[in-house]
């Protein structure tokens, strides 16, 4: 049926069926658009596609367990992705190169003291990709451009309009090889005439004010200054370090096990007779303590007595031990008392002898006192008895009986009685 034939009120039903029906189209097509949209930001994103991607190479003996599109991990997480694995040429000096790119902003972790490119073994040959973060040198690659300036007069006046912003980009030597200056110096026209003094043939500076959104340059270790990227050229190198697959470590501790398995063996050997001696000692042992089992009896007797009141003594001295020691302290203690008793009347008589001693003393000083010739007479008689043991001495019949011994040493001439000093007492 035409739509001439319908009916004024159809008509308009239908022209806002057909509004309908376009709004909902046009939304439908702008929904899938956005989400469109928002899936490929989405991969943008995790793909990198807006960041920095800082290209790198490598050398490893083998491509086993690599290739194009594995992650690249630091510190534990995926910084970049494998972009090409490819062998050498024959007679090239390395086997295999692996580029890969590093993202923004791990790439600023790349120096060139500590950053090395590790290859993790893993199991069922497959291995990854890990670069260690650098602690201390210069960045790897970088994105300030760097200027080469042959005429030191065009620095001189770039570095001094703009102070603070110009550093080197190299390093600085002087004749006998000595660093002078590090890159990352700040220009002024103090240093710029000490470089000018050493005539270098061309200064590496950048301005640091200046950031490209691209890598325009890598350090060159060989000439100590940063190389600039040029269309064709290399990428930025960094070393690997290559650790053997799993599969050769399991060989080779195989080989190591089979090496070691005859001593295993020869030890083993030895156990068994270790085993064989202890099995013996332990019977040897159980018959020594059957053996034991009466002495062991006796002394749990012997310690059930001494646990006894008194029973170490009745045990050490018998049964009538205790008595016969209980009199003998009795006896003991009875010539205790007696000694004292008898040292206190012999301290009484010896008092008593001392009391008359002084009694004694004291009636001789009286005489000696009431007689003034007494000590005078005593003298004569002593020396007078003196000159009597002299004299018989001398006496033919008697002098046998008071010869001495004769010595070596000579013998001195006695002295005349006559000649002795005498010794007078006078009160």
């Amino acid at each position: 049926m035409a739509l001439q034939d319908l009916t004024p009120q159809l008509r308009t039903r239908l022209n806002r069926v057909e509004h309908m029906v376009g709004w909902f189209v046009f939304l439908a097509t702008a929904l899938l658009l956005f989400a469109f949209g928002y899936y490929i930001y989405h991969q943008a994103q995790r793909n990198g596609w807006f960041k920095i991607k800082a290209p790198f190479f490598t050398y490893v003996n083998s491509s086993a367990g690599l290739k194009a599109g594995d992650d690249i991990i630091m510190m534990g997480f995926a910084v970049g992705k494998i972009t090409e694995v490819e062998v050498m040429p024959p007679g090239n000096a390395h086997n295999v190169k692996v580029k890969f790119e590093v993202l923004e902003p791990y790439f600023r972790y790349l120096q060139t003291g500590g950053s090395y490119l590790k290859l993790n073994a893993g199991l069922f040959n497959n291995r990854q990709l890990e670069i260690t973060r650098g602690t201390n040198g210069y960045a790897l690659v970088v994105t300030q451009p760097v200027t080469v300036f042959s005429n030191l007069d065009e620095l001189r006046r770039d570095a001094t309009a703009e102070p603070g912003k110009w550093q080197l980009s190299q390093e600085v030597f002087d004749a006998q090889s000595n660093l002078v200056y590090k890159a990352y110096e700040f220009l002024n026209s103090s240093n710029l005439d000490v470089i000018a003094a050493l005539n270098p043939p061309s200064i590496y500076a950048y301005n640091n004010s200046v950031n490209r959104k691209t890598i325009v340059a890598s350090w060159d270790g060989r000439y100590h200054h940063y190389k600039v990227f040029m269309p064709g050229d290399e990428t930025a190198w960094i070393r690997s370090v290559e650790l053997p697959p799993v599969s050769d470590q399991l060989q080779a501790m195989v080989t190591q096990v089979q090496g070691a398995l005859p001593a295993v063996l020869a030890l083993t050997n030895k156990v068994a007779a270790i085993l064989n001696n202890a099995a013996n000692a332990t019977s040897n042992l159980d018959a020594t303590l059957a053996e034991a089992r009466p002495m062991v009896a006796n002394f749990a007797a012997i310690s059930s007595q001494v646990r006894e009141p008194g029973g170490l003594g009745t045990w050490a001295l018998g049964t009538n031990g205790s008595f016969q020691l209980q009199g003998a302290l009795t006896n003991l203690n009875t010539l205790l008392v007696d000694a004292d008793t008898n040292v206190n009347t012999l301290s009484d008589q010896v008092g008593l002898s001392l009391i008359n001693l002084a009694d004694i003393t004291s009636n001789l000083n009286v005489q000696v006192q009431a007689n003034s010739n007494m000590l005078s007479s005593i003298s004569t008689v002593v020396v007078d008895s003196d000159d009597f043991v002299q004299g018989l001495k001398r006496h033919w019949l008697l002098r046998s009986a008071f010869k001495t011994k004769s010595t070596n040493a000579p013998t001195a001439s006695p002295t005349p009685a006559s000649m002795q000093p005498r010794v007078i007492f006078k009160p």
